[in-house]
């Protein structure tokens, strides 16, 4: 914790990054000043109900946006409410794409060009994708409408500003990544959980003074309970996310004109967790769309209440482990290629001690990182499924199910965060001492 104090304070010594740190600060209040501009022409007890019946999805919505959308306190529906989900949808789809059409994986190859074409096409999707979920959301509480404008007029100003929405949350997500500190998306998310704390504690408060029939004390030890289990696993997270296999690399002696270069030992870091929370993210997502599809089109009957409340279902849980296990690895191909970190080293003349270069090291480099892959993927179960259990055992738990997440969310921004921070530091520091 000092360690990380003496990081902002010095980070705050230099202007740049002081810049950086106040544009993404003030980028954090301009989402939150978002979620409480209210759309007009959309009735909120139909948009509650609507969100009541998606059950778990519905807590989720509200913990990555921040924005209450469920129960008796919510005042207006207001124009962020899609959140960042667009955007993670369409990642998604693009991801999958670029294995099933050879001319995005060619893209993805080509380095920083190509990526940010893809990037460029990401947006599109979000956007079609923020006015669809717009349309749907809007046909869902359609009947229950409170506008005086026509109600074609009315349909548009409801659709149009749930995709702005949306669309303006991608923006601030880019402009983080171009002028300030941390991962975009991440942000907004962070920002989310973070303004939705208070009255996460409140609520468990409360949960545990029913379960207590109105015992004040029983209450505040519930509440410590709790707070103890998270912190038990905040540590666990912050431990596994620190914690990386170094496999050692060799450099050869190379004679250069009357110079001597190379001979140096230096070594491979792998995360633990290399895939960070989005595993997690991507299996909600997956998950979640049938009870969605479900409660936006009003689908009635056994299959659509068997979707409905799916989430408490044994199943639901089993199916959700093997999402993220899925997910994890399929991350991991993508973001990891064993191939082009053996090839590099061969060229430059690298070798890991007792392996051969070529296929040999890539092999090796590859069978490490799936070691790896199994423990990360039982990780992120454990810290997701662990409180959803606990959850269960009794309704003054129901808050926490979601815990997990946020968790990982969390630790992994203020962490990544501080990495950046700590890697900019380091940067201004050499070139002063050269200088």
């Amino acid at each position: 914790m000092g360690s990380m104090l003496e990081t902002l304070r010095n980070a705050f010594k230099i202007p740049d990054l002081r810049k950086r740190i106040g544009f993404t600060v003030l980028i954090m209040l301009i989402y939150r000043l978002g979620t409480a501009i209210p759309v007009p022409g959309i009735s909120v007890e139909a948009f509650t109900e609507f969100f009541n019946r998606l059950g778990q999805y519905g807590s989720f919505m509200e913990t990555i946006t921040g924005v209450t959308l469920t129960g008796q306190t919510v005042r207006a529906v207001p124009i962020f409410v899609l959140g960042i989900q667009p955007y993670i949808n369409a990642s998604i789809i693009m991801q999958l794409l670029t294995f099933a059409i050879p001319a995005l994986q060619r893209l993805s190859e080509e380095g920083e060009e190509g990526r940010k074409k893809i990037q460029k096409i990401t947006r599109f999707v979000t956007v079609g994708l923020a006015l669809l979920m717009s349309t749907a959301y809007w046909y869902s509480t359609r009947t229950a409408g409170v506008s005086v404008l026509p109600p074609v007029l009315n349909a548009l100003v409801v659709i149009l500003s749930f995709t702005a929405g949306s669309s303006f949350i991608m923006w601030l997500g880019e402009q983080i990544n171009d002028r300030g500190i941390g991962n975009g998306i991440s942000m907004i998310i962070f920002t989310g959980i973070i303004s939705g704390f208070p009255n996460n504690v409140i609520s468990v408060y409360y949960s545990f003074m029913k379960w207590s029939q109105s015992s004040t004390i029983l209450a505040i030890l519930g509440v410590l309970l709790v707070i103890f289990v998270f912190v038990a696993m905040i540590t666990l997270v912050v431990y596994i996310q620190s914690a990386e296999r170094r496999i050692p690399v060799q450099y050869a002696k190379k004679v250069i004109g009357r110079k001597m270069y190379g001979g140096q030992s230096t070594y491979l870091p792998i995360k633990v967790n290399q895939s960070g929370v989005l595993p997690v993210i991507f299996a909600v997502s997956v998950l979640m769309m049938p009870s969605t599809l479900v409660s936006l089109f009003g689908f009635d009957g056994k299959v659509a209440q068997f979707f409905l409340n799916f989430s408490n279902n044994p199943l639901y849980y089993l199916i959700y482990a093997f999402l993220i296990f899925a997910f994890t690895f399929f991350y991991s191909s993508i973001s990891f290629n064993p191939d082009e970190i053996a090839s590099r080293w061969q060229k430059d003349g690298g070798f890991i001690p007792g392996i051969r270069p070529g296929r040999s090291t890539s092999a090796f480099i590859r069978q490490t990182s799936r070691r790896l892959l199994w423990f990360e993927a039982l990780f992120l179960v454990f810290i997701v499924l662990f409180p959803s259990v606990l959850s269960l055992l009794t309704d003054s738990m129901q808050n926490i199910s979601l815990g997990g997440t946020s968790i990982l969310i969390v630790v992994g921004v203020a962490m990544d965060i501080i990495t950046q921070l700590e890697s900019q530091l380091m940067m201004r520091h050499y070139k002063g001492f050269l200088d």
